[in-house]
């Protein structure tokens, strides 16, 4: 008996397996001859057998374990909405997972993403831009390392009742702005001074997150909201307005993909992954705006693909993401923001905004 190892298995061997060969050695042959070439037949066919390991058979087991995925915590800042749709587009069709990532998406405030990713709790967070000038000048290791938003969101929005028609219009009018503080008073600041005019030359009130209802309930003749949202959706109500978007006035940073020096100093190739994936998904949402919808329906509860009103609002936001440089920001953009928080007295000191951002980690 033989036997033949194959990494850690053996193969066995009997010498009556090579038996067959003395058969054919002449029969005049003396008897030790014949045992001689016997054994040198076998030991040759036992060299032959033990080269190589016997072929296998293809596995179709579909259980075998697959590489572990890196699980992301990944803050909104919002509620589950269709505006996230190549968030979810990038989930459904892989393109997370094919960079070993697998995101859970978590819908808490922007500034609680801010301050975990800021204390290395978690990699990533979806912010705007001046959450990451505020962050660094909390001296926070944060940075922005792609732009999902090409054009700042944030519009002012009035009842076409109001006869508001140029921005000079809005003197003495009274303003609803969800609160002093995040892009949307950021944005309304901008606004204003693009324009020559100053929060004096207004009337403004606090009324949170209820634009909509404000104007289309004639509480208020202005608000202060988001392009993509809140002017879709008094559209569809019957409510006529007339929308001056800040972008037009000042281009400044909108939300993206921010990180922290840790994450981008001990795993790089992650914050290239996270960045190639958002990228698929923003790409394939403005190619196919349909199938994103569909798609989002199975992230934002109660969200149906027919929904007009809803279709419109991730029209409106592909408007918005569209871009020849899809995940650049540039230097000038960041500049104009942190000169528009310096003067709103949100920052208090001029940094180089080279420690705000970088594209480095883009395809």
């Amino acid at each position: 008996m033989f036997k033949c190892a194959y990494g850690s298995e053996v193969q066995v061997f009997e010498v009556s397996e090579v038996s067959t060969v003395s058969s054919k050695v002449s029969s005049k042959m003396s008897l030790r001859s014949v045992w001689m070439v016997s054994g040198l037949a076998a030991l040759v066919l036992l060299v032959s057998s033990c080269a190589a390991p016997p072929p296998r058979a293809a596995s179709n087991d579909t259980n075998a374990a697959a590489p572990a995925l890196t699980r992301i915590q990944l803050p909104m800042g919002y509620i589950p909405n269709v505006q996230y749709a190549p968030f979810y587009v990038a989930v459904k069709k892989g393109y997370f997972a094919a960079e070993g990532i697998e995101i859970e998406f978590d819908y808490k405030f922007e500034t609680d993403g801010v301050k975990l990713v800021g204390a290395g709790e978690l990699p990533f967070a979806i912010v705007s831009g001046d959450q990451v000038v505020l962050a660094r000048a909390q001296k926070l290791p944060v940075k922005y390392v792609l732009q999902w938003f090409r054009k700042f969101p944030i519009a002012i929005i009035a009842s076409v009742k109001a006869n508001i028609n140029t921005p000079a219009d809005l003197k003495g009018k009274t303003v609803g702005v969800p609160g002093f503080f995040g892009a949307s008073y950021v944005g309304w600041r901008a606004f204003l001074k693009a324009n020559g005019l100053t929060e004096s030359d207004v009337q403004q009130e606090v009324i949170g997150f209820t634009q909509i209802a404000a104007l289309q309930e004639g509480k208020k003749d202005v608000v202060v909201g988001y392009i993509n949202n809140e002017p879709i959706v008094l559209e569809k109500n019957g409510v006529a307005v007339k929308v001056f978007a800040v972008s037009d006035q000042v281009d400044m940073v909108a939300n993206g993909l921010m990180t922290n020096e840790k994450t981008m100093a001990e795993n790089p190739e992650l914050v290239k992954g996270m960045s190639r994936a958002i990228l698929k998904g923003i790409q394939d949402t403005v190619a196919n705006p349909d199938e994103a919808l569909q798609i989002s329906t199975q992230y934002v509860e109660g969200l149906k693909a027919d929904d007009a009103v809803q279709k419109a609002v991730l029209a409106a936001t592909i408007d918005v993401m569209k871009s020849d440089k899809y995940g650049v920001s540039n230097a000038s953009s960041w500049e104009n923001m942190q000169t528009v928080m310096i003067d709103m007295g949100q920052v208090t000191e001029k940094v180089d905004v080279a420690t705000f951002f970088t594209n480095e980690f883009l395809p």
